[in-house]
């Protein structure tokens, strides 16, 4: 597995995509048509839930639709792996989100994170945003990573797993292109006098990032210039 920092995280929170569940889930997944296929036949596109999950103040199902427009909570021990579009996501334990509606039912506009800790794959298309309390950032089709710290004043970490984003946090821009990894903190107070400033890359892996670009039929930057199976 891929080097990485462990930061307020445990390592079993990494490893969701070892477990024979999700392997079994993920393959029934690609072998029924994925998204599309869902959508057709009127199917659940979560692909796995672990634990206990809420969508809209009540219990999320296994067999639940998730739309854009949802409201999600995850609890603590948690895990959850959906696609909308060409959109996927994983969403780790004691997360809130909202996945807000684009310009059809089934395209994500604004990722709005206000707790937790999310993994994400965008397929091309229009301009869209994940948003934060404390950071914004405009992507296109990319992996990232994105992680906000209730406990931290809601400070946020993102990593541009691999893409174009366009940063923001207060009145501070930066304009990331990366191949492999280029992280940033949002802080919620200036620290040296910025609140947009680099950060390395912590409590994401490549793996799980090639997963969920598999889950919407992508690869990963660095599979495509070959620099990893």
């Amino acid at each position: 597995m891929t080097q990485h920092t462990l930061d307020q995280r445990q390592e079993g929170e990494l490893l969701w995509f070892q477990r024979r569940s999700f392997l079994q889930a993920a393959a029934a997944w690609t072998a029924m048509g994925g998204y599309g296929a869902a959508q057709a036949q009127q199917r659940s596109n979560i692909v796995e839930l672990v634990g206990d999950a809420m969508v809209n103040g009540s219990r999320l199902l296994p067999q639940s639709v998730l739309q854009t427009g949802d409201r999600i909570e995850t609890g603590p021990g948690s895990n959850l792996i959906f696609v909308v579009g060409n959109a996927s996501f994983q969403v780790r334990q004691n997360s809130r989100l909202t996945v807000e509606r684009g310009a059809t039912l089934n395209a994500v506009s604004v990722l709005r994170i206000l707790t937790g800790a999310v993994a994400s794959v965008w397929g091309k298309g229009s301009s869209r945003q994940i948003v934060t309390p404390t950071l914004t950032a405009g992507i296109r089709g990319t992996g990232v990573y994105t992680e906000v710290r209730a406990q931290e004043n809601f400070r946020s970490y993102f990593c541009n797993c691999y893409g174009t984003v366009e940063m923001a946090a207060g009145d501070e821009r930066a304009l990331s292109r990366a191949d492999y990894h280029q992280a940033f903190w949002g802080e919620a107070t200036p620290v040296n006098g910025k609140v947009l400033r680099p950060a390395g890359a912590i409590n994401h892996t490549d793996e799980e990032l090639e997963v969920l670009a598999r889950l919407i039929d992508q690869r990963t930057a660095w599979q495509i210039m070959g620099k990893r199976a």
